[in-house]
């Protein structure tokens, strides 16, 4: 009797479920708590029976409280027409890039991908001048007025290190939305609230120039306003809008902690051969090689990280990359941009570069605590002639919302250990 490939099919997936069941659910659960959010949506169209251990709402609970740490990155690829746009993510527990579906309500707008945090992702609108959020649990999209008397602004007015989305308090729908900017010549405090669809605006108050370490730093968002070759301007504030402390002016200087390496860092090389990414209090400085250079490009030799002290008036030398890790993550760049960010004790930097047409992108995280350098390799994810328009770090993405993970997406596997080197 012939037997057709559906039959052979169910069969295949009968045999899967009869061999998983054979397992106590105590072991199935904790196999299935160590996979990685996408592998864990790919279980569940395995058969029905899998789907319905992994949704079930005590094991939703339980992998959403174990991985809304895991880090994630968010690529946004636009191309034409609009709404053939792709939003990508990835995960350091992952194999490959996950495709996030798109809005209908974003098909008539040109977007540049902003920031995310949780399950809200933020995306700025050439047309109209004004922000969208779009929530993926919900499926929602709010429209984020422009920002009071600053009026509408184009996606160029926008930088990575002077804003900051905040999901949450947990169990509701709600964001705060944070930016830092210069307003009458003074650097003002922007926040939105989605509770109350509100913009607030304040000025920064400058600190104290008394001698006593003002407290600017514990549990506050520092948020970039300008940076000079010799001094930056910051603003700190309160995450939450709780009492009347108002947002703090930090002027940090290269040189104020009597640190020689932070002179040189001034006038060691010049400003095309240093690329400075900004984020969370954090600065972390690409030094590259001015004089070897390598078709048309060059390659960085250094890579830094300085942090704020204790007062908010200077910087201080934290680590730099090993040289026997960057001498297997470095590539030629004719252009490069960075994004940094902070959380949980780990500081992520991600850095896309470009040469003759083609995007890399290198993954690095530094544990603060333990001081180890790691590096997460990366799937190609089409980046050849890259249309890209907003890249961001962010965690806190749960099973309460499922999205593809189609395999189109995936050129070659990324490999499942993770490389590090301690300092």
């Amino acid at each position: 009797m012939a037997i057709d490939q559906k039959t052979i099919c169910m069969s295949t997936a009968t045999s899967t479920d009869l061999a998983f069941y054979l397992l106590p659910s105590e072991l199935l659960q904790d196999i299935f708590l160590r996979l990685a959010l996408p592998d864990i949506l790919r279980l569940k169209s395995v058969s029905r029976n899998l789907n319905s251990f992994v949704s079930r709402d005590d094991f939703r609970q339980i992998y959403d409280r174990k991985s809304t740490a895991d880090p994630w990155i968010f690529l946004f690829k636009k191309r034409s027409p609009p709404r053939d746009s792709l939003l990508r993510g990835f995960s350091h527990r992952s194999r490959c890039w996950c495709s996030i579906p798109i809005p209908r309500a974003f098909h008539g707008h040109d977007l540049y991908f902003l920031t995310t945090s949780g399950d809200f992702f933020l995306f700025a609108s050439n047309y109209h001048g004004d922000l969208l959020a779009f929530n993926l649990r919900r499926n929602t999209l709010e429209r984020v007025p422009p920002a009071g008397p600053l009026g509408p602004r184009g996606t160029s007015s926008w930088r990575r290190s002077s804003l900051k989305l905040i999901a949450g308090p947990p169990g509701s729908d709600a964001f705060s939305f944070l930016f830092a900017d210069l307003y009458r010549n003074r650097p003002f405090l922007f926040r939105y609230s989605s509770a109350t669809q509100a913009w607030t605006w304040k000025p920064a108050q400058e600190a104290a120039d008394d001698g006593a370490a003002p407290r600017v730093l514990n549990g506050r968002v520092v948020l970039s306003v300008v940076h000079n070759r010799g001094e930056s301007v910051m603003v700190s504030a309160d995450p939450a809008e709780i009492g009347d402390a108002p947002p703090a002016v930090l002027r940090p200087r290269f040189g104020a902690v009597g640190n020689a390496s932070a002179v040189g860092l001034v006038s060691g090389s010049s400003p095309e051969e240093r690329l400075h990414v900004y984020g969370d209090g954090k600065m972390v400085v690409v030094r590259s090689d001015g004089g070897k250079k390598v078709a048309g490009g060059r390659i960085f030799r250094c890579v830094e990280v300085w942090g704020l002290t204790a007062d908010g008036r200077g910087w201080e030398f934290v680590t730099r990359v090993p040289q026997g890790l960057l001498e297997r993550v470095k590539k030629p760049y004719r252009a490069m941009m960075g994004c940094l960010e902070e959380r949980n004790g780990v500081l992520s930097l991600v850095l896309l570069s470009n040469y003759k047409g083609s995007w890399d992108i290198i993954w690095l995280s530094y544990g603060i605590g333990n001081g180890d350098w790691t590096w997460v390799p990366l799937p190609d994810c089409g980046t050849k002639d890259l249309n890209m328009a907003g890249i961001a770090i962010s965690s806190g993405l749960c099973l309460l919302t499922d999205f593809s993970v189609p395999s189109s997406i995936v050129q070659k596997p990324a490999r499942r250990a993770l490389v590090g080197l301690p300092t």
